[in-house]
């Protein structure tokens, strides 16, 4: 059965966004073992899951990418743009995105047909609302959280009650991001 991994950039106080969704926080001056991770934990899977709200952002800023191969994140982009999408929605009747699905029906059962299908893992980059779900639900096998040197205060949080994890590895890396991976 193929798991469900979570990759996700947090604040060191939890936050993932601020109220009215900032990333301007994000540490961006990622160094090549940092990159190297994030490419090994793409690589292990062949799908990408989405929620609605987040969609239009993921897949315009990869397309623009795409459209320049003198870019440095060209490579990384193209895997983005290339990989098999589902977009988990209620309202939507068609895909708006090339190479992207609609899912529509239960979250749990759409999950569990997912991870029953063959392939690689399956990875989930957001948003807000999807993954608080997916989390609430414990449907999520293994949780990549890139903790942020930088303190919010206050935000948008994808734990909003109590989750019980198991760390399985922690690493730090030289631009100050800490990665905490965590079995569900």
């Amino acid at each position: 059965m193929r798991k469900l991994k979570l990759q996700m950039q947090l604040s060191i106080d939890g936050f993932c966004g601020g109220l009215n969704n900032e990333m301007d926080w994000m540490e961006w001056n990622w160094d090549d073992e940092l990159k190297n991770y994030v490419t090994e934990l793409t690589d292990s899977s062949d799908t990408i899951l989405l929620g609605r709200k987040m969609t239009p952002g993921f897949v315009t800023h990869w397309e623009g990418v795409v459209a320049n191969p003198s870019d440095p994140s060209y490579p990384f982009a193209k895997k983005m743009v290339d990989t098999p999408k589902v977009v988990f929605t209620k309202t939507l009747d068609k895909s708006e995105w090339r190479n992207t699905v609609l899912a529509k029906g239960d979250l749990a059962d759409e999950i569990k047909k997912l991870k029953n299908q063959s392939g690689k893992d399956i990875i989930v980059y957001g948003g807000v609302t999807f993954v608080s779900s997916l989390i609430k639900e414990g449907l999520i096998d293994e949780l990549n959280l890139f903790v942020n040197p930088t303190a919010l205060g206050k935000g948008l949080q994808i734990f909003t009650g109590i989750t019980k994890l198991k760390l399985i590895r922690a690493r730090s890396f030289a631009c100050g991001i800490a990665l905490l991976c965590y079995k569900a």
